[in-house]
Order: structure tokens, then sequence, then C-alpha cells
């Protein structure tokens, strides 16, 4: 069969983040059983207009505002396929009305608040309006997410039918764990792209609120990206350049070493699909303490995996950090049914039942493309 899946960004697009890291596992593994597998994406500067990896065929094509015309140019000019992947990152391919075959719709997360991160006030809730409206248009359509969360909001929105298959994960769980008492410093770690939405200063600011309170503690902040000054910046103002380390973008080895070592993850996104680093941070015997949003709540269990703090304060991530400090043997039993849970995660677990379904959606009988019916989508 052939499978093509459209996404914004290809792996090797310097924006790429934890979406392209899935999505290609996925391609990755359809290609090994035997299926043509395709992927197009936006161009971007420097980039070469096709490439092939691991027997998958890239090309790209078009930016921001004309890669969906670009996209259809190609398509037209190709053998059938037999199942479209449109996946939204807040705008979708609007494939449904043009690919003329079988189409689902792939999504991490319902961006909702996070519009208002890169786009305050008129735009960010004209983003926000485009998203839920784009969502009841594509209503008919089978939509692909990675957590309860998703799906609930996409059900809030019309969408009739949402299938989670939750994202597997690179990071193999230790073969055993190895003791990690809570003695000074106390090492926190964050794992994300430096980005607005991510609020990675709310970890800075939780560092600075222990420490305060008398814990001898420490941060380490794994990523790249455009928020890195700002963080920096904010690090010395606080007094905490000197606890506070920047390691960039790190190989999965490294990577996987500095969750090792930590104490806890924090994760303050604003909202997350899913929450991938903190499955491979439980892989590696370390427990989150994260918000209360949506996709957080799914990878975090609160009080048996990780801990899932009331409000989306650094001061709550303060303290329930400093209370574990007072209960050795929960913390102790926490990280170790988190790094058992990880191993329900492992892509030889995921794989197999994400492509026996989209086989099964690449040989349903077709049907004609989504309308747009005389009823109107539920209330806000």
């Amino acid at each position: 069969m052939r499978f093509l899946m459209l996404n914004w960004r290809d792996p090797e697009n310097p924006e790429a983040g934890g979406a392209e890291r899935v999505s290609l596992a996925f391609m990755r593994a359809l290609r090994q059983r035997g299926h043509e597998v395709f992927w197009f994406s936006n161009a971007f500067p420097g980039a070469s207009s096709e490439y092939e990896r691991d027997g998958i065929r890239f090309v790209r094509g078009g930016g921001k505002g004309s890669s969906i015309w670009a996209a259809w140019r190609w398509y037209r000019r190709q053998p059938r396929f037999d199942l479209v992947i449109d996946q939204h990152h807040g705008i979708p391919w609007y494939a449904p009305w043009w690919c003329r075959t079988r189409c689902v719709a792939y999504i991490h997360e319902v961006l909702g608040p996070i519009w208002h991160v890169f786009y305050p006030g008129l735009l960010g809730w004209i983003g926000r309006w485009q998203e839920r409206w784009t969502h009841w248009l594509y209503r008919n359509v089978p939509f692909w997410v990675p957590s309860e969360s998703t799906r609930r909001a996409l059900r809030a929105h019309g969408v009739r039918q949402v299938v989670v298959w939750p994202n597997g994960c690179d990071t193999t769980p230790l073969p055993e764990l190895e003791p990690k008492p809570l003695k000074p410093p106390l090492r926190l770690v964050v794992v994300s792209r430096l980005a607005p939405n991510k609020r990675v200063a709310h970890a800075v600011r939780t560092l600075q609120v222990l420490v305060s309170s008398g814990v001898d503690a420490e941060l380490t902040v794994v990523g790249g990206g455009a928020e890195e000054r700002h963080l920096r910046q904010l690090a010395q103002e606080l007094g905490l350049s000197q606890r506070v380390r920047f390691t960039g973008p790190l190989p999965e080895p490294l990577k996987n070493e500095e969750l090792r070592r930590a104490h806890f993850l924090l994760h303050a996104s604003v909202r997350e699909g899913w929450g991938l680093n903190v499955i491979e941070a439980n892989a590696m015997g370390t427990p989150a303490v994260v918000y209360p949003v949506a996709g957080l709540v799914d990878s975090t269990i609160h009080g048996q995996t990780g801990w899932v703090v009331p409000r989306e304060t650094p001061e709550d991530l303060a303290e329930t950090v400093r209370s574990l400090l007072q209960q050795p043997q929960v913390y102790e039993q926490c990280r170790r049914q988190a790094w058992a849970r990880a191993h329900e995660f492992q892509w030889s677990v995921v794989l197999p039942r994400v492509c026996d379904w989209l086989e099964a959606q690449a040989r349903q009988p077709e049907e004609a493309a989504p309308t747009v019916a005389a009823e109107k989508p539920a209330g806000r």
C-alpha cells in the first residue's frame, strides 16, 4: 500500500521536535512492513527539494501560506495513495477535500491557550476560533491522537470519531533501578524546546523558591531555542547563575544521562499532546512534577508515577518537591512505579497496534470528500 504523511516539518527541519520524532517512528514501521511511504513538508532555507531516509521519500515544497498549494500540485502528479495522514499543527492541510482517497487527521494537541502565547490580543483569538471551526469542518474525518485529553477536546469541538494511540518512547528503560537518595544538592531537570509555550522560566522560578526556603538545589536545562537568552538573563537576575546549567540540545545518550542523574523532571508547559519527555524521564528512573494541563495529566499518573500540582505556579511545583524531601519512601515507590510503567510505551509495544490500525484505515471503502453540512458546531 501507499501512505502519505503531510506535516509542516520533516525530521531534518531545524524546528522539528517531538511530533516529528514520533511521526518518523510510525512511518518507518509502515515502511518496514513493505509499504511505500512518502512525507510532504514545508521547504526551508538551504533544504533540498527531496531526500530519502529509512526508505521513506521526503518531499519539500512551499512555505507558510503556500505549502498546501505546493502539496496539491505535487500530489496530482503521483500514483494513487491508499491513505493520506493530514497532520495538524494549529492549521490543517485540508487534504480530505483534495486528496481523492482515504484520509485520517493526526493531531497531537488542541492548541487552545497556546495561540495566546504566540499571538497576544486579537490574533490569538482569531487563531483559537480558526482551530475550533477547523475541527468542526473535519468532524466526519477519523482523528488519531495520543491522549485522552486531546480526544476530549476534539469531541467538545464536534469531532465524531477519535482514536487514542499513545506515543512510543525511544528511551529504553534502565535494566534495573540504581539507588537515588534525596540528598543535596537536589537535582532538577527540564528537557524542552526553549519556546514561550514551554514556560521553562517557571522551572527557573521554582528553583528560586526552593533555594529561598533553604533547599540546596540545582537545575539543568536541556534543549535549545529562542528563549535561551531570556532564560539566562532571568537566572542571572535571580542570582541563580551558578545553580542553572544550560546544555543546549544533546544527543540521546547524553540527554538520557541527564535524566538518569536528576531527582525530578519539571514540566510547566501551557499544554502538551502527551508529554514524551515525562516517559523518557520515567524510563531513567526519574519521576516528574508537572502542571495540571492537557497531556501532562495523561503521561503522569498523580501520586503513582509522578505528581500533578494543584495550580500552574512555580510555588506549587516547589511546594510539592519540598514536601517529598520529607517522604523518601513515597518518592522511591513512585519512581519505581514510573520506571515500570515506562516499559508499556516502548515502540515494540506501540507500533504493531498503530500500524494495524493504519492499514485497516487504508482498506476502508472510499467515500466522497467531506462536505460542510447545515448544522452548527457545539456552543463555546
